[in-house]
């Protein structure tokens, strides 16, 4: 075994927006988003093994190899590249599950990322995402790691620079069904196409809230409660959601009064993901 390559970060991201345009023929919803990268951070450290086995260690104790993204990551690049190698993987998480933070996503991406570098694949960024989508659509914008315009199913990114408020960001504590949300018959399939110049302005909003709001009573509360010092919005299918501040004084004192009841983090929205730092000291 290789000594151990460490703190390689898988950060959350957030949803700016998000506008469902349509069901494709397979099933799929077709969206317009924004997507950006936030605090908290997962962290991965890898140790290359010569016995060809996939291990991780930490993360979800009760998350089945066949369902961890980590694992099917870490193959999905074995297969494709053909190595011999094996790898073990910790996995400090801190990301919600459930959340619409992307934390499975985001730690599949980090490992493609880094095993990539670690196998000596020299597969390109391009073909790391390719191979990515295959296990989520969000995974090529945590690949990329650049604040991305995304539509079709979230694939199709377009590199932009938005701007980077201080946030709150708050966890109910409730894991949402992805699957629930988009399968409820009463969640808005059919929003107009949106601009760049409308999301500027602020003349977006997040299709699921009314879905969410209903099958999760609770995140409506949180909403609600959020809403009160700014303008609050799910990411994703939530339960995550956040609210933007001119300040990182005033989010912290937002912060302070929402804390005593909700799990709240203060961070600034970033469009350059921590990953892609690591990855270029990695290489030199």
């Amino acid at each position: 075994m290789s000594e151990w390559s460490l703190d390689w970060p898988a950060p959350a991201k957030i949803n700016r927006f998000l506008h469902i345009t349509g069901q494709r023929p397979d099933g799929y919803h077709a969206l317009q988003t924004v997507f950006q990268f936030v605090e908290p951070v997962d962290w991965l450290s890898f140790a290359v093994t010569a016995d060809g086995g996939i291990e991780r260690q930490g993360g979800l104790a009760d998350l089945a190899p066949g369902d961890d993204l980590v694992v099917r990551a870490a193959e999905a690049l074995q297969r494709r590249s053909g190595v011999s190698f094996g790898a073990l993987i910790h996995l400090d998480k801190r990301i919600p599950a459930g959340a619409g933070l992307g934390g499975g996503s985001s730690d599949a991406a980090t490992t493609l990322v880094a095993l990539n570098r670690l196998w000596g694949c020299g597969f390109s960024t391009q073909a790391l995402a390719e191979l990515g989508r295959s296990l989520g659509a969000d995974v090529p914008v945590f690949i990329r790691g650049l604040a991305a315009w995304a539509e079709g199913i979230g694939e199709e990114l377009t590199p932009m620079q938005p701007d980077c408020p201080w946030l709150v960001l708050l966890d109910p504590g409730v894991a949402v069904s992805t699957a629930a949300v988009f399968g409820d018959a009463k969640l808005t399939r059919h929003s107009p196409h949106t601009t760049i110049r409308a999301f500027s302005a602020g003349a977006v909003r997040n299709d699921c809230e009314s879905v969410v709001r209903r099958l999760y009573p609770v995140v409506g509360e949180a909403l609600d409660a959020l809403s009160v010092h700014g303008p609050a919005m799910l990411t994703g299918t939530g339960g995550c959601m956040f609210a933007p501040f001119d300040s990182p004084q005033r989010a912290d004192e937002a912060a302070g009064l929402l804390s005593e009841r909700w799990r709240v983090w203060v961070c600034q929205a970033g469009n350059r993901s921590p990953l892609l730092d690591r990855a270029g000291a990695e290489g030199h």
